[in-house]
């Protein structure tokens, strides 16, 4: 679409990088106010997310650098090399876990963290899905992460694939920013289990919208899937699982105060 540089030496893709993240923090401010989450917990949860974002972008960039290797056999990490959203992703949960349960079992003696975990990751689940979806966007004027040969008007010409391919940045972008409506709307209504509805309804859109992505996907272990679609099956089986354990919480929760 259009990936050169336009501002400060920075691309759009670079702009939507930046408003994506920026779009999450505020989104997880705003939330936080509606349920009344105190202060401390919420700067914890902050100081802790912004640092779950910084070490995402270096685990994105690693995972990027792993990828591309299988596929050169050279690995190598420049400004080059591009990032990955799964690796961000699974970096950047790794840290903030790693912090907010570590970290935090020393800054709060009376484990109000462990207390609103569920409640810190409804609110996350939302951020997660607005600075993907607004990355996609920044994919889209990249012309990265493109789909399947496609005349227009279905197809569209992208500078970085030299042909009319399908917008499948668009299209994750539109499922993105619907599945963040949803679970604002979930949040705000008080139900539970927005992280786990996001894990498995991006793991299932991201298995089937692979078929339709026309990069270099790489291989797996398993011939008929791509490294982008056992990494979606395990996050569908993560979010399962996340759902069965914060359900029985939920319910032993319940069951006591009867």
């Amino acid at each position: 679409m259009y990936p050169d540089k336009i501002f400060l030496g920075m691309t759009l893709y670079d702009i939507f990088f930046a408003v994506g993240i920026l779009a999450a923090l505020m989104i997880f401010r705003v939330l936080s106010d509606k349920r009344g989450t105190d202060a401390k917990l919420f700067n914890f949860s902050l100081f802790t997310g912004v640092g779950a974002i910084f070490f995402g972008v270096l685990s994105a960039v690693l995972f990027q650098a792993i990828y591309n290797y299988g596929d050169t056999g050279v690995f190598v990490i420049n400004k080059n090399t591009g990032m990955t959203f799964y690796g961000g992703l699974i970096g950047g949960v790794a840290v903030f876990l790693a912090i907010y349960f570590g970290v935090g079992k020393f800054v709060f003696g009376d484990k109000r963290h462990l207390t609103n975990f569920f409640s810190i990751s409804d609110a996350a689940a939302c951020s997660i899905a607005v600075a993907h979806a607004t990355g996609r966007v920044g994919c889209l004027f990249a012309g990265c992460c493109h789909g399947i040969h496609a005349e227009p008007p279905l197809g569209i010409y992208m500078q970085f694939a030299g042909d009319t391919v399908l917008p499948t940045q668009l299209y994750e972008a539109v499922f993105l920013y619907a599945l963040l409506a949803f679970l604002v709307w979930r949040y705000l209504t008080h139900r539970a289990y927005n992280l786990p509805i996001y894990m498995v309804a991006y793991g299932v859109w991201r298995f089937f919208i692979e078929y339709m992505r026309g990069d270099e996907r790489g291989a797996t272990f398993i011939k008929l899937l791509s490294p982008s679609q056992l990494t979606a099956i395990l996050l569908v089986i993560g979010g399962a699982a996340l759902f069965y354990i914060e359900y029985r919480i939920y319910r032993r929760f319940e069951v006591t105060n009867e």
